[in-house]
């Protein structure tokens, strides 16, 4: 048993964490590729227990309740869409709009109200759902040796997978499970390009693509995000 603790400054909607962040921590608990499932949204500056399981799942849990799992996951498609090349990025990062809400505003990764966030504002390229935004990882996001941390990379993998699917309507919806794979980690202070792309949706869910790329079009990273409009209240 060990725990795990998402910090406040690392929160997506206003009172839990950042999905991509919590998923990226739990994977990190859980020590080999996996794939993350959130069941509850993630409580912020809390000790959650993280229990591996007979099952070989590792299970977060909050006051006895389970709030996610991490399972052993194949390995991801391959990201298989052209460069998208810097200016282009940042043309669509210019047409970026978040909900009118501000449900999102304060998120970590793409809230317009954060100074100290990552900016990943993914604005449209064109009318087929693809999103992209420049990326340029802060110090702090970083190791000693200067590569992005795991956990920043899953947050950076996030929310562009939800502006693919709902930049057009901006309808409220949340990562429910993501899957990432790091081929080569990004390094701070690089100049980077992120993109998402939709790959379907059925009723409330919507399957996303996202990816981290370099100026010459290597991917770095990529990954696929799941996420759910809640029911109407």
């Amino acid at each position: 048993m060990s725990t795990i603790n998402v910090r406040a400054k690392f929160n997506g909607p206003p009172a839990s964490g950042n999905g991509g962040y919590s998923c990226g921590v739990i994977a990190e608990a859980f020590g080999a590729p996996a794939a993350v499932s959130l069941r509850r949204p993630v409580p912020l500056d809390r000790e959650l227990e993280a229990r591996r399981e007979g099952d070989g799942a590792l299970r977060v849990f909050s006051d006895g309740e389970v709030i996610a799992e991490a399972v052993a996951a194949p390995p991801l498609a391959p990201w298989d869409r052209p460069a998208i090349g810097l200016a282009e990025a940042n043309a669509a990062h210019r047409r970026f709009a978040a909900p009118p809400d501000g449900h999102f505003d304060n998120c970590f990764v793409c809230g317009l109200a954060r100074d100290d966030g990552f900016h990943i504002f993914s604005g449209p390229l064109g009318d087929d759902g693809i999103v992209a935004s420049p990326w340029t990882p802060p110090a702090w996001a970083a190791g000693r040796d200067g590569t992005v941390r795991p956990e920043f990379v899953w947050s950076a993998l996030d929310c562009p997978g939800y502006f693919a699917l709902h930049g057009g309507d901006l309808t409220i919806a949340y990562l429910v499970r993501q899957q990432v794979e790091i081929v080569d980690p990004p390094r701070a202070g690089v100049q980077y390009v992120v993109a998402g792309r939709p790959l379907g949706r059925s009723g409330r869910k919507g399957l996303s693509a996202t990816a981290i790329a370099d100026l010459d079009g290597k991917v770095l990273a990529h990954g696929e995000c799941l996420l759910v409009v809640p029911r109407p209240e």
